[in-house]
């Protein structure tokens, strides 16, 4: 005999779990308990339990897999709710055990009791209570199942005195089922998608996250069309390495080489991208979409062919059809333009910037503070990770830095909030990636304002031996929201954070804690903290002031800024 407890754990292991994220208490005890005579899982025993979604919802996106967290009656519950939307806005399919008050009390308002079903409906593909032991079984096939088939979050809420059920003799144990089938669209319109892009002189490609599984077929169509690839930003770590085409990214955080393809070609080809900036869309283009999701097609952009398959199989299908283009000027010139910005960003990177002639004049102007610029910060980074490292980038100027300057060599990795644009994700996402291996490094892109809001977490890393490296782009400011707030000519308000020395913080929980203010200490500490056998955190003072300039920026941006410093300087003075 089994309890619903124990087939939970011990299906979940036999499926491949390693690790389940939650905070203990009364509903859960049945399954923690469980947990703790199982091997072949760890209890993660985090501090909040927003932490707990945002680390299994990474490790779900790294492997494939199913990500488990859990929370306890009521708040327990609620507290998951930011991090498992994130698993849902990003396509990680992962389980949430819930827990909920016994069942004689359900629906009478009782201590701490929330309608579990009602508040998962809208994040969850699948949610259910469960109310006998006989029923679990069912529940849970079904729970894994929908996670897994449609890469979203699934809930099972338990009752106190339901984990302790046994299950009656018999019963057949969960199985589930992970397979998903590759689709290719039908021949007459790849004919049609092969007569569009062969008519076309200059075709221009933007790649997304679905075609991480089909590089060589991406890179072999890119080849054949001539055609520059511009990449989201969720695609840089299966496509940036090792390739011609690329020409970075678009958007805000974009460069104006992708800008230039876009605007320059006569069809763009969209792979597995659901890019949803539409005012960086060109306009009066053909647009073909190839996406493995129907209903992303055309939802973006207007779309004059759109084919429903997977990238791998339908571009296998697609090239034996095309013609290849001989013309190659399209691809040379967006490259061009893209090597030259690289080589003027790279000028940011040097410690003696400010001190050189052009670095002398700029920092009047954006660096009054003399700090440390976040772009040498990034590309030390970049330089002494491991070729096979993880990173995670918080939302906001974090994930900029990250974008323009750490490259996606060798078998790198990256993870961000890059569709629900939550704050302080990248400290749990860097937990859940590390305690699938913890020989692995894991570097996370912390903002001040994203680490400090989840805080009391770097004590997980400590109890749990999970040796990440958090660099902290210490600016003492919300930075994204005073570039916005500078564009639409507003003054700074309500951005400046009041931090305490962040590294003395990490040391107080027990890692090891750097601290950096000076341009010229930034490449040896940034080589220490990534030596270094353990959880550290390397909180380096950047500066407040520096300006990410959008690919194309417009001239109401340019006189927003000009208006807002005017602003800034007279209140300062007042």
């Amino acid at each position: 005999m089994t309890t619903v407890a124990r087939m939970l754990v011990t299906a979940l292991a036999d499926h491949g779990v390693t690790s389940v994220w939650g905070v203990v208490g009364d509903a859960l005890n049945p399954v923690t308990d469980a947990i703790r005579t199982e091997d072949r899982v760890e209890w993660v025993g985090v501090r909040h339990e927003e932490a707990a979604a945002f680390a299994a919802g990474a490790q779900a996106q790294l492997t494939g897999r199913i990500g488990v967290c859990a929370g306890t009656v009521g708040p327990g519950s609620i507290h998951l709710l930011n991090g498992l939307y994130d698993a849902k806005k990003s396509h990680a399919p992962v389980l949430a055990i819930c827990g909920q008050v016994p069942m004689a009390e359900m629906g009478s308002e009782y201590f701490q009791e929330v309608d579990n079903d009602v508040l998962f409906k809208d994040v969850a593909v699948y949610s259910r209570t469960v109310t006998s032991a006989e029923q679990f079984p069912y529940v849970l096939e079904q729970a894994v199942n929908a996670a897994n088939q449609h890469q979203g979050v699934a809930v099972i809420t338990l009752p106190g005195d339901v984990g302790d059920l046994e299950v009656p003799r018999g019963t057949p144990e969960p199985r589930f089922v992970d397979h998903h089938p590759s689709t290719t669209p039908a021949a007459e319109q790849l004919a049609e998608a092969a007569r569009l892009l062969d008519g076309a002189a200059k075709v221009t490609m933007l790649v997304g996250k679905g075609a991480h599984d089909a590089r060589e077929d991406v890179l072999a169509t890119a080849q054949l069309l001539s055609a520059p690839m511009v990449l989201s930003l969720k695609a840089k770590e299966g496509l940036e390495r090792d390739n011609p085409y690329q020409v970075g990214q678009s958007g805000l955080l974009g460069n104006p080489a992708a800008q230039h393809a876009f605007d320059d070609c006569d069809v763009l080809l969209l792979v597995g991208t659901d890019f949803p900036y539409r005012e960086w869309y060109p306009t009066g283009k053909t647009v073909i979409q190839i996406d493995a999701r129907g209903e992303n097609i055309g939802r973006r952009v207007h779309v004059d062919l759109g084919l429903v398959g997977h990238a791998e199989t339908t571009l296998a299908a697609l090239r034996p059809l095309l013609h290849a283009k001989a013309d190659t000027s399209h691809l040379e010139r967006s490259r061009e333009r893209y090597e030259g910005w690289v080589e003027k960003q790279q000028h940011l990177t040097d410690p003696a910037y400010d001190r050189k002639r052009l670095g002398v004049v700029r920092k009047l102007v954006d660096n009054t503070s003399r700090a440390i610029r976040p772009e040498l910060l990034a590309a030390a980074v970049d330089r002494h990770a491991a070729d096979d490292a993880i990173f995670t980038a918080d939302t906001g100027m974090s994930t900029v830095w990250l974008s323009r300057f750490v490259h996606m060599r060798g078998t790198r990795r990256h993870l961000g909030s890059y569709n629900l644009g939550s704050m302080a994700n990248a400290m749990p996402q860097a937990l859940g990636a590390s305690a699938l291996d913890r020989r692995r490094q894991v570097v996370a892109f912390c903002g001040d304002g994203g680490l400090t809001m989840l805080m009391g977490d770097l004590i997980t890393a400590v109890t749990y031996q999970l040796p990440v490296t958090l660099v902290v782009f210490d600016n003492s400011r919300l930075g994204m929201v005073k570039l916005e707030q500078e564009q639409g000519g507003l003054p700074e308000f309500g951005t400046v954070l009041a931090n305490p020395d962040l590294a003395k913080v990490a040391e107080a929980c027990g890692l090891r804690g750097v601290r950096v203010e000076d341009p010229d200490d930034v490449d040896e500490a940034v080589r220490e903290a990534l030596a270094h056998d353990g959880p550290v955190l390397l909180d380096v003072v950047t500066n407040p002031e520096e300006i990410s300039l959008p690919p194309k920026p417009t001239l109401s941006q340019a006189w927003g800024f000009a208006i807002a410093k005017s602003k800034e300087i007279l209140v300062s003075g007042e």
